[in-house]
Parts: C-alpha cells; structure tokens; sequence
C-alpha cells in the first residue's frame, strides 16, 4: 500500500463536511444523546468519573456506524448510540477503553515533573486552584508534555476500535495495526491536525468579532457560537470515519450483521 499524500488529512475533512451536510439534523442529534448520556453518567459518584472514558470506543463506533449509514443512505437515528454495546466486540472494545482511562491517567500524571502537580490536581480535583496559582504556575507548558506523553497512545488507539469491531482483530493486534497505520501517514495526520486546529480556532474567533462588530451583543454571540461549535465537533467526528476508510478500505463486508427492519401490512 503506498502513503498517502499530505494533502489528504485536508481530503479527510473536506469528507467528514460532506456527510455531515447529507444528514446533518440526524447525526447532530446523535451527538447531543451521546452528551446527554455523558452528563448522565456524571452524575454516578466516581464511576462518574471514569466510565466516560472507558466507553469512548464503544461510542466511538456509533458515529463510524453512523458515517456507514449516512453513505450508504441510511437513516441515522439516536439508537444508534447502542450499536457498540449490542456488538460481539464489546468486551473488547470495553477492554480497549480501560487502556485509554489507564494511558490518560499516566500522561497527566507526567505533568508533574513539569509544574509540581498543578495541572494534575486540576483535574483530578484535590484541590480548588484560583487564577492566579495557575497563572504562576507552569500548568501550560504540564498540558503541552501530557500531550506529547499521550501522543503514541494516541496513534494506538486512533484505529484500534474499528478495527476490533469491523475487523474482528484483538485488541493487542488492532493497536499494533493502529499504531503502524497513524505513523506510516504523518504527513497526512500532520495536515489533518493542523486544519482542524485552524478550524476550531480560526473559525470562532472570526465569528467572534463579525458579531461584535455587528451587533456588540454578548447573548446573541453565545447563541451563535455554541451551535457552531457543536456542528464543528460533529463534522470532526465525521471525519474520523474516512480516515479509516481511506487507510483500510469501506467496511461493508466487515459489518456485523444488522437487525432486519420489519415491514407491516395493512
């Protein structure tokens, strides 16, 4: 298989807004039952705070699906949310989550080399920080180290459920393919990443100051940016899904099989 050109992780995007725009009520609603759980889950005393992270493949798989339906112009409905866990593949993919909530936990735990703890008590919250000890703190530069520490976990993980679910691969097979896959395109990811970081950023921020120039109004450039925010998260989610394809190929053959939808007649 030959790499892929750099201006692919442009073509990725360009993809994930194009199926976005097919369904874009459908799969935006998908994401807002997804947070909703999410929110849900919060509110179980610790469990709260972890299960969140151990089912990110399981949902994870729920937009790929989502991504199938779309192309294959299939209806996406909030049920979807479940597909991960009505799967053959969910103890592994369950098992693939405790590695991710096991790989956060030791790359922000690494930040404390960098700011003395900071950073990870934020998070973990042992204690209530002002503004001030973080500003004389080193909490930016702990953020950025965690990142670099998180970064090879990162490209295991990227392809890893996918690849257990449509793939039917182990977890250890699945994150050693993932791992290879993400470092053999760089170039592309590279471009990806920094588009999408352009996006989210730029995108906002010009938003931001066409609304000040033209209205001055504060409520109604929340009431703008938090629908364009969300519509953002959820095409980036989109473009999870031709990043695999583009690598791996179209997961047709290599669905579970689908409920069949019963027809009645009057």
């Amino acid at each position: 298989m030959e790499k892929l050109p750099a201006k692919t992780g442009w073509l990725w995007i360009k993809e994930g807004f194009a199926l976005f725009r097919k369904q874009p009520a459908e799969i935006s609603t998908l994401f807002l039952a997804y947070m909703f759980l999410m929110l849900a889950l919060n509110i179980i005393p610790l469990l709260g705070q972890l299960l969140p992270l151990v089912l990110v493949p399981v949902f994870a798989m729920s937009f790929m699906q989502a991504c199938v339906n779309i192309e294959q112009g299939k209806r996406v409905y909030p049920n979807l949310l479940l597909i991960g866990f009505r799967s053959p593949a969910l103890k592994n993919l369950l098992i693939l989550g405790a590695l991710y909530l096991v790989a956060a936990v030791i790359a922000i735990a690494a930040s404390v080399l960098i700011d003395g703890g900071v950073f990870w008590m934020t998070v973990t919250g042992q204690a209530a920080l002002d503004a001030k000890d973080i500003q004389d703190s080193s909490m930016s530069l702990a953020m950025l180290f965690s990142a670099a520490v998180y970064t090879p976990a990162a490209m295991a993980f990227w392809y890893a459920a996918p690849l257990i679910m449509w793939k039917n691969m182990s977890v250890s097979k699945a994150i050693f393919y993932s791992f290879f896959a993400v470092s053999r395109e760089m170039k592309a990811f590279a471009v990806y990443g920094l588009a999408w970081a352009g996006i989210g950023v730029l995108l906002p921020a010009l938003v931001s100051v066409v609304i000040a120039l033209l209205v001055g109004n504060a409520s109604v450039t929340i009431m703008i940016l938090l629908p364009l925010s969300i519509a953002l998260t959820v095409v980036m989610y989109c473009s999870f899904y031709p990043t695999y394809t583009h690598i791996f190929g179209k997961p047709e053959a290599d669905l579970p099989p689908q409920p069949q939808e019963t027809t009645t007649t009057e």
